[in-house]
């Protein structure tokens, strides 16, 4: 048995090389099936790292409260730009309050926008941030030069700003911005404070915008009474789901909700690991209907191999008559056109294998150079599975003209021109 497969292979080789166009032309749906395959799960686990990673640098002690009710573990309608006001500074002052939140220890409120900056004749468009005073401890943020503001100054509408590094750049290059006035919608603010570097986190640039306190944002730049998110950090990561009962019932008392099973919540609570939970739900399902998407091209690949042999089929009468006239059965000539048929596929798969590894390899190389914290997941899993899918697909629509090629009658076959 094992000689009779060795002779297969070496038939169904010489076969294929015989038609070196049209083998090549044959794999190439495998080829570009595979490949996208390979790369789509490459890229979809890189792209859910770097997700995670992004909500992973906020610390698994951060609560998150977002304005408008959710289904279940589902985002609220805020986040998808719609603007929802039943968040406010007042209820985020609340949970800074021991009695109501014992556990939290920071509180940091936003409300932010893009405006033009100006000074002098220098113009630059950003982010502008309405925050509290607790925005350095739940965001981990580090002033470089000058300070942050105060406490008093989040409250008394005070016209002070800390600058980005990449604003600071922007406006003053190498100048010390400390103390010179720059305009908000023709309002003069005065540069108290620099941030130190902080890069891109949640997809967010933190050193391209510009932070003021966040009742100055209210009243003189946005008009409006609400904010648009609330973070929490919390004494300790055990404590989280206790101080996020803490948060709903102090929410609930402000709100005058007096249903206590959250279906008349005006407010979503998340904390950092429901986060990362949702993400990975998500992009997990979004990765393998992509690769569902992806696959379907190896059903094309196949059905170009299926036609292919039945042309060779066609092609190769006389020979197919020769062999059962010399003993061949049925069987023999069936496995030497499945051996064929696999042997396109199989050779096809390892090429897309090595394409597809290439690219993603590329693609990880280039998301690290931009700054991006991607990770690259080629798993041997996947190499495996496409190997697989591969071969079956060549067995499976190689099966057809196989068995036509076996059932040809020797007399038939020779008499054929």
């Amino acid at each position: 048995m094992l000689e009779f497969c060795k002779q297969c292979v070496k038939t169904s080789t010489g076969a294929l090389l015989a038609n070196k166009g049209r083998s090549f032309l044959t794999m190439l749906g495998i080829i570009i099936g595979v490949a996208a395959v390979i790369i789509i799960m490459a890229v979809g686990a890189g792209a859910q790292s770097l997700i995670i990673n992004q909500v992973k640098t906020f610390g698994t002690n951060i609560i998150g409260i977002l304005p408008g009710a959710s289904e279940e573990k589902g985002p609220p309608a805020s986040v998808m730009g719609i603007v929802i006001t039943t968040l406010t500074y007042e209820d985020a002052m609340s949970l800074n309050e021991k009695s109501n939140a014992p556990n939290i220890t920071s509180v940091a409120a936003y409300y932010k926008s893009m405006s033009s900056i100006s000074w002098g004749a220098n113009f630059y468009d950003t982010g502008v941030s309405g925050v509290t005073v607790g925005y350095l401890d739940v965001e981990d943020g580090k002033v470089d030069r000058g300070r942050f503001f105060t406490k008093e100054e989040e409250t008394n509408l005070s016209k002070v700003v800390v600058l980005g590094s990449t604003v600071k750049k922007e406006l003053f290059g190498d100048s010390d911005p400390i103390g010179k006035k720059i305009k908000i919608k023709k309002h003069d603010f005065e540069v108290i404070g620099v941030m130190k570097d902080r890069g891109t986190v949640a997809f967010q640039n933190n050193d391209d915008q510009v932070f003021i306190p966040i009742k100055t944002m209210q009243k003189l730049i946005a008009g409006v009474n609400h904010v648009s998110m609330v973070r929490l950090k919390v004494d300790n990561p055990e404590n989280v789901d206790k101080a996020m009962r803490d948060v709903e019932i102090t929410l609930r008392e402000r709100h005058d909700i007096t249903d206590q099973s959250g279906a008349d919540d005006d407010f979503t609570i998340r904390s950092s690991a429901e986060a990362m939970d949702m993400i990975t739900t998500i992009t997990n399902a979004l990765k393998f209907f992509l690769v569902a998407i992806a696959a379907m091209s190896l059903l094309v690949g196949g059905i170009g191999i299926m036609n292919i042999m039945l042309v060779s089929v066609t092609e190769r009468t006389r020979e197919i008559g020769l062999r059962k006239a010399v003993g061949a059965n049925n069987t023999d000539i069936m496995l030497q056109f499945l051996m064929e048929a696999a042997t396109i596929t199989l050779s096809g798969g390892a090429i897309g294998i090595a394409i597809g590894s290439l690219i993603s390899v590329l693609i990880s190389l280039a998301a690290n150079f931009l700054g991006y914290d991607w990770s690259l997941s080629i798993s041997i899993s996947s190499i495996i599975l496409a190997l697989i899918v591969s071969i079956s697909v060549g067995l499976i629509f190689g099966l057809y003209p196989a068995r036509k090629a076996s059932k040809l009658q020797p007399v038939e076959a020779l008499r054929h021109e």
